[in-house]
Parts: C-alpha cells; sequence; structure tokens
C-alpha cells in the first residue's frame, strides 16, 4: 500500500463524474490494503481546521492511514492560511491526505491552498470537461460507441438541449440508446423530441412547484435533478431568476396590470407557459414569494463561496450543499 499511494493529493477540476469515480477509486484501494484506517471528512466536517486535527491525530493502527476530504472548493484562503499551512508542511509518515473539489463557476481551490500543495511535492490532478466548442464532436463520438449516429446538427441540438456538462449528455445518449435501439441514427428533429432539456430549463420547472407551494414535488425534482448530476448554482440560478419574475409580476397585478400586457412581456415564455405562470402568481400572497426569493437569494449566494451569513438570518450554516437545499425547500413551501 504504501508504494502506490503518496503523502498528499489534490484532485480539483469542473468534471465532477470523473472526479466522483477517482474518490471512490483511492477510496476503495485503501480500504482494501490499508490496516491504519480510511477517514472521511465531508459536508460541515471538511474543513481547513479539522483537517489539521485529523492529521494532528494519534493512532494505533499499523500501516498507512488515509485521510479523504471533500468539498475543498468551499474553502476561503484565510481559513487554510490560518489552520492548515503548517499541517500540510509536516504530514506525518505512513499518512496519505487526499482533498477533492468539484470547481464550478466561482467555487474555486484557493489560491493559499495551490501553493502549499506544490510546496509539499503533492501531487494535482485537473479534471476537465470537455469545452465547449469542442461538445459537438465530442458528442458525435461518444454517440457512435452506443450505436448512434447523429449528424452536426443533432448533436449540436443535444447540446442546446441538455447543457454543456459531459456526464449529462453521456445519461441523454444512453437513454437515446435505449430508445433509438441501436444501430440507428437521429436528426435535430428527434433528438429535441427524446432529450431532456437543460439544467435551466428544469430549474424553472422546480421554481413552479415551489411557487405554487408544492413540497412534494418540490423535493422529489430537487433530489432527482442532483442524482443526474445537475449542478446546484446552475438550478439556483434559474430558481431564483423565475421567483424574481414572479414577485415582479405579482407586484404589477397589484397595480392592476392588464394580464394580457403582463403575459407578452414575460417572452420567450411559451403564451400558455406564462398564462399558467401569472395564474400562480395571482393565487400567491406576495410576501410569501418576496421571502422565498430571500431564501433562494441567500442559498444561491452560499453555493457559490458568498460569506456565510448570521445564524439569525439562515440556520442552515454547517450543512452541506444538498441539505441546505433541501432545508430551503422546504422553507420555501412551508404553509
Amino acid at each position: 500500500m504504501s508504494a502506490q499511494l503518496g503523502p498528499l493529493y489534490l484532485i480539483r477540476g469542473d468534471d465532477h463524474g470523473a472526479i466522483a469515480a477517482r474518490r471512490a477509486r483511492l477510496r476503495a484501494l485503501a480500504e482494501a490494503g490499508s490496516e491504519g484506517g480510511v477517514e472521511l471528512l465531508e459536508g460541515a466536517e471538511a474543513t481547513p481546521e479539522r483537517t489539521a486535527t485529523a492529521l494532528a491525530s494519534m493512532t494505533l493502527a499499523l500501516g498507512r492511514r488515509v485521510v479523504i476530504v471533500d468539498g475543498v472548493e468551499r474553502w476561503r484562503a484565510k481559513e487554510v492560511e490560518d489552520h492548515l499551512l503548517v499541517a500540510l508542511a509536516a504530514i506525518p509518515p505512513d499518512t496519505t491526505l487526499a482533498l477533492f473539489a468539484r470547481e464550478e463557476s466561482r467555487a474555486k481551490v484557493p489560491e493559499p491552498l495551490l501553493k502549499a500543495v506544490k510546496r509539499a511535492d503533492g501531487q494535482i490532478a485537473v479534471e476537465s470537461a470537455v469545452k465547449p466548442w469542442e461538445l459537438p464532436g465530442w458528442t458525435r463520438g461518444q454517440a457512435e460507441r452506443l450505436g448512434i449516429t447523429l449528424d452536426g446538427g443533432a448533436s449540436k441540438a443535444l447540446v442546446d438541449q441538455v447543457g454543456e456538462r459531459p456526464q449529462r449528455i453521456l445519461r441523454e445518449l444512453e437513454k437515446l440508446a435505449l430508445a433509438l435501439d441501436p444501430p440507428a441514427s437521429a436528426g435535430t428533429e428527434e433528438i429535441v423530441r427524446l432529450a431532456s432539456h437543460s439544467a435551466e430549463q428544469r430549474g424553472y420547472v422546480l421554481a413552479d412547484a415551489l411557487l405554487e407551494g408544492d413540497r412534494r414535488a418540490a423535493l422529489a425534482l430537487l433530489v432527482s435533478l442532483r442524482a443526474q448530476g445537475e449542478a446546484l448554482p446552475g438550478l439556483l440560478f434559474a430558481m431564483a431568476r423565475r421567483m424574481r419574475d414572479a414577485v415582479s409580476v405579482a407586484h404589477r397585478l397589484a397595480a392592476g396590470e392588464a394580464h394580457a400586457a403582463i403575459k407578452g412581456s414575460l417572452r420567450p415564455m411559451p403564451p400558455r407557459a406564462a398564462e399558467r405562470f401569472i395564474a400562480a402568481v395571482a393565487r400567491t400572497d406576495v410576501a410569501r414569494l418576496q421571502d422565498a426569493l430571500g431564501v433562494l437569494a441567500d442559498l444561491e449566494l452560499d453555493s457559490r463561496g458568498g460569506p456565510a451569513l448570521p445564524s439569525a438570518r439562515r440556520p442552515r450554516n454547517g450543512l452541506d450543499d444538498d441539505t441546505r437545499a433541501l432545508r430551503a425547500v422546504e422553507a420555501v413551501t412551508a404553509d
């Protein structure tokens, strides 16, 4: 085991599926070959201070000890400087520290941590998703592997429809393979008909469930979308945008503005969808909508690495992202 693992690893990037796979392989390797034990820090436990404490803790177990820390992209530079720099420079013998960061948007590994890992001669692996301009060609190649032939228009339509996350595109291609019974070919119209919509569009569906106060549907949608690999910031952006539109429409209705004028301003929302949206807003108290927007705005800020909010404003400090999102949905749909 000691010949296979070094003392320090940082695995980072925006290909979350590849990062999750690397973490699973490391954990399986460690559990299969290590008598020193495997420790996993995630959620509220995955902090620079807690990581330093884990490294400093004595253990009576024999063999290599492996400490896996998930969620490093949420760390702040000052926390790393205050609590972890010294510990990274003196990792105990027969100990492996593996740090995992699922980066996206502004959620990035803090610069002091990158420099500290390099100074300690740690190994840094970057798992990068396919570049946006490469996605149509990459999609055609993955489709061919599954026995599906896509023309240029179809591959671009698939990317436009489901978004730019490679893992998400792969899942849609696998669904298409089942639906089309390969070997088969698909054109643009068939892709549009069969493929799911992007995270932004799905975020709007989730936001509509929140608007209706349908807790069961909203929770089920959130869990399903996250399980499919949709990034939380992308969903939150769409949800918060939809709720801002709802607050605006509520004020316009209260001011006596005609439904037709409001409906026209909601383009490119389809006409029937706009009618349903306006009707749902009309059934909802504007104060509830404003409170819901505040909850979503706080959650969006926190998911993008913003400063922790006071406990008096948000009692979800210290929870992991998915738990915070579930609690937010519960708060928005409370009676």
